[in-house]
């Protein structure tokens, strides 16, 4: 993918989350890890850029070391980007384009898992457990992080080594969910990434309409693919749970 070809797909899935309600206002951010071929570097939605209404002559271009080159100024998040594919790399070697968005769904569920009275995650757990064959197949585990404040360092190494632990372990992963804010997908391209993203949130989507369900003694409690069931994708579809 050139230079030119990553601006535009980065402006064009914005445009699609931006429409299709996956985010909001001024809310997420897109980047794309470029190849030797494109100069190498990165390129990222500027801070406070809405994805609807993306220019692609004013993305951030930054170098190699994530030092800013041109367009406006890069999104504050550009330091948990550079983490991310930094551990990312060594166990998908092809990953490209990170996708982060407010999405509704994964941030409610984020919010039911908040020890009220201390403001902070009860347990580190997951968002989801394997509800579906394809949030297992397309997505797989989602590690739970602590909320931090938007762009904080703290929380960008924490990623890392949770990418490094899971992969350590076998089990690749290609998201994360960033507590009170919302999910962070990577993958090998900007579709790829939105697609991961999408059936994330639609997966957190199902989740809640189930539990509401549940708390309405409409539906029996919400249970999970068996390992059974699990390896069965893992035999038939490679799938990495």
């Amino acid at each position: 993918m050139t230079e030119t070809e990553a601006r535009e797909e980065i402006c064009r899935v914005g445009k699609s989350l931006f429409d299709r309600g996956y985010v909001h206002a001024t809310a997420g951010n897109i980047s794309v890890r470029l190849g030797a071929a494109a100069g190498g570097g990165f390129l990222i939605t500027p801070t406070d850029a809405c994805l609807g209404f993306l220019d692609p002559a004013r993305l951030a271009r930054l170098d190699a070391n994530a030092l800013q080159l041109s367009g406006d100024r890069a999104s504050k998040t550009m330091a948990l980007h550079v983490h991310i594919y930094a551990a990312a790399v060594r166990f998908d070697a092809d990953t490209r384009c990170i996708i982060h968005t407010h999405s509704t769904y994964c941030v409610a569920l984020s919010l039911q898992q908040v020890d009220q009275s201390s403001g902070t995650l009860a347990q580190t757990h997951e968002l989801l457990e394997p509800l579906t064959p394809y949030f297992v197949m397309k997505v797989g585990h989602v590690p739970l992080m602590p909320y931090h404040r938007p762009g904080d360092p703290a929380l960008a190494a924490l990623v890392a080594r949770t990418i490094t632990d899971y992969g350590a372990r076998g089990t690749p992963i290609r998201a994360v969910m960033l507590a009170r804010l919302g999910p962070t997908v990577w993958h090998d391209s900007p579709m790829q990434a939105m697609a991961t993203l999408e059936e994330l949130e639609e997966t957190a989507q199902l989740a809640c309409l189930a539990q509401r369900a549940q708390a309405s003694h409409s539906q029996p409690a919400l249970t999970a693919l068996t390992a059974a069931q699990i390896d069965a994708l893992r035999q038939t579809f490679g799938a990495r749970w």
